[in-house]
């Protein structure tokens, strides 16, 4: 495990690594996950073997620190993610996000153009306001003492089922719910403009169960190759491993 300082408070943000050859893959989570959890058994499959990966967890989840002076918004994710990279000495990276991991990707390859050379979103988040799904976390709907204090984290653990909650329930109540508002609220410019005006390789999937991604056809017009994966929900990496890994091997 490794880990560096990310504000002044002496807050630390953590990462699990296998050696091999780069460029760097370094993989990051989604909202209330973990990124060895969701990503390690991609890095090890043999097409993707041997090649140095990264598994960063965010502040506020899996074994980074979980400072409350912290604000949690995707481009605070983005400066802490960039502090990690700097300290493992990477750049020009391939960065593997999913969900609020992509949309905290896509954010870092626009702030640290160095330390991106590729990007893999998946169903990242790229809009504010989102409409709310089937699989959505429901974390924003509560006011931040109400979800912290007033019962909203264990509801919202009971409601996610026992695979997400398995992650969340390690993260820090705060940090969900800053991060959680940190996605409604967005970036400026959005992460969608972020996404088409980047120049790297940027690949986007998006599951088939899912539904149609929301403005597609500008997301092909600017470069970004969309991958519909068949029989795939949100977690495509669990869903199908096969296409997963082959979109992430390009």
């Amino acid at each position: 495990m490794r880990q560096a300082c990310f504000d002044t408070a002496g807050s630390h943000i953590r990462w699990t690594e296998a050696a091999g050859h780069e460029p760097a893959r370094v993989y990051v989570h989604g909202l209330g996950s973990a990124s060895t959890v969701y990503h390690a058994h991609i890095a090890a499959r043999p097409e993707l073997a041997g090649r140095r990966s990264l598994f960063v967890d965010l502040p506020g989840h899996g074994i980074s620190d979980r400072p409350a002076g912290f604000g949690y918004t995707l481009e605070e994710h983005a400066d802490a993610l960039a502090v990690a990279l700097d300290a493992a000495e990477v750049s020009g990276a391939e960065i593997v996000g999913h969900s609020m991991g992509g949309a905290v990707a896509i954010v870092l390859a626009h702030r640290r153009a160095d330390l991106v050379s590729r990007l893999v979103v998946t169903e990242g988040n790229l809009d504010p306001h989102p409409q709310p799904t089937a699989g959505s976390s429901g974390i924003a709907a509560y006011e931040e003492d109400a979800y912290v204090q007033g019962g909203g984290h264990a509801r919202v653990l009971a409601k996610v089922g026992p695979l997400w909650a398995a992650t969340m329930r390690l993260a820090d109540p705060l940090a969900l719910h800053r991060s959680a508002m940190g996605l409604v609220r967005g970036t400026h410019p959005t992460m969608r403009r972020m996404l088409t005006d980047l120049k790297v390789e940027r690949v986007y999937l998006q599951g088939a169960l899912s539904g149609e991604l929301p403005g597609r056809d500008g997301l092909v017009a600017a470069g970004v190759e969309v991958i519909d994966v068949p029989d795939a929900g949100h977690n495509v990496m669990f869903d199908a491993p096969d296409a997963f890994a082959r979109a992430v091997r390009g």
